[in-house]
């Protein structure tokens, strides 16, 4: 890692919005700056998180929120090796001194929740499982299996009813787990190709029952998640994250702008924690989106954009989102929003231990003195 920092011009007084205070649903953030979810592959082969985890999460809780990495709520969610899940009670009890962890420092967290869905290999499923997506339609990629070799992905048996039900379950009751944890809320994962949103594009979705056909049906399986995840846990507890237009894992979301309003249009009465879209580009949807959603409203510029304070800071200043997320800046700066305040030049990230395992370029990133 690159220990140096050095001070940088910048007025530490200056106010910015970035670091107001901000209520969402129930709990109250110290800032609007928020830790994106980002997957580090650190757990073992029961999806358990290593304790140093613990320590990852707990020396970046100054963000005003933290949403953790993607979470399987089922064994059949996972689809990357070294992910964690929030299934069985091991898993529970080590998310449980994450939660702790975090607040012990003031801080705040979300635990994101991700199925797969077709992004996945039949070596992660536990016995007689299958890969399963929407529609039969394989992804035009290649997939990691469990023993860390790519191979092209398969071809996903289509969700009937049965299977539609017991996923909407599965993430109820890894929900349930979570706040028992002592999580603040989960995040459900409705972005990046992964299972709901592999439900919103008509480019994976490509049925004719209630599921698919109209922008209203494609919605309908991610409404019904979310209304039965906010049945268990209160709606103010549970954010959704989106990507409309997004082609990351082979997707072709573009022009699909109706679906994305007609979902919104369905969840919005839900009394959400907030909506976190990522704003791959500049489209009149966002603004749409923003209009006509009632709680907190979060953006993250993603790849194609750069998440420093002076390219966040007019975001909030124009209304355009009540928080921001920020990815890559937290892995290798766990003090970032220190930093932000006092004009102090940003830590380098290591691209190549990102999803390595271990401690290297995981926990060992120095906070500054100042």
């Amino acid at each position: 890692m690159n220990g140096n920092v050095e001070t940088v011009s910048g007025d530490p007084t200056t106010t910015s919005r970035l670091f107001e205070p901000w209520r969402l649903g129930r709990i109250e953030l110290a800032n609007r700056v928020v830790m994106a979810p980002m997957t580090r592959n650190r757990a073992d082969d029961d999806g358990v998180l290593p304790e140093s985890a613990v320590t990852y999460y707990e020396q970046r809780a100054g963000a005003g929120l933290i949403v953790s990495e993607a979470t399987q709520p089922s064994s059949a969610g996972q689809g990357y090796p070294g992910t964690p899940g929030i299934h069985d009670d091991r898993q529970e009890s080590q998310w449980a001194k994450v939660a702790d962890a975090v607040h012990a420092k003031g801080g705040k967290i979300f635990c994101q929740l991700m199925h797969t869905g077709r992004m996945s290999h039949e070596s992660f499923m536990p016995p007689g499982g299958k890969v399963v997506a929407p529609s039969p339609i394989r992804a035009d990629i290649e997939v990691e299996t469990i023993d860390r070799v790519m191979v092209p992905a398969p071809v996903p048996t289509e969700l009937d009813q049965d299977g539609i039900d017991a996923i909407i379950r599965d993430f109820a009751d890894a929900s349930e787990r979570a706040v028992r944890a002592g999580m603040d809320g989960v995040e459900i994962h409705g972005a990046n190709g992964y299972l709901p949103h592999q439900f919103l594009s008509p480019g994976t979705n490509q049925r004719t029952d209630g599921y698919g056909g109209s922008p209203e049906a494609r919605a309908r399986f991610v409404v019904e998640l979310l209304r039965a995840v906010c049945d268990r846990i209160g709606g103010d507890r549970v954010g959704l994250r989106i990507s409309p237009g997004g082609q990351f894992n082979d997707m072709s979301d573009k022009g699909n702008d109706e679906t994305y309003v007609a979902l919104i249009d369905q969840i919005d009465e839900l009394g959400l924690a907030y909506l976190h879209t990522l704003r791959r580009r500049s489209t009149p949807l966002h603004e749409t989106l923003r209009e006509r959603w009632s709680t907190t409203y979060m953006l993250n510029t993603g790849f194609h954009g750069t998440s420093e304070r002076a390219d966040l800071e007019p975001l909030l200043d124009s209304g355009q989102a009540d928080l921001v997320s920020v990815g890559r800046l937290f892995i290798s700066n766990p003090d970032l929003l220190d930093r932000w305040r006092h004009g102090i030049e940003r830590d380098t990230w290591d691209e190549s231990t990102f999803y390595t395992g271990g401690d290297r370029g995981y926990i060992d990133y120095p906070a500054t003195q100042h």
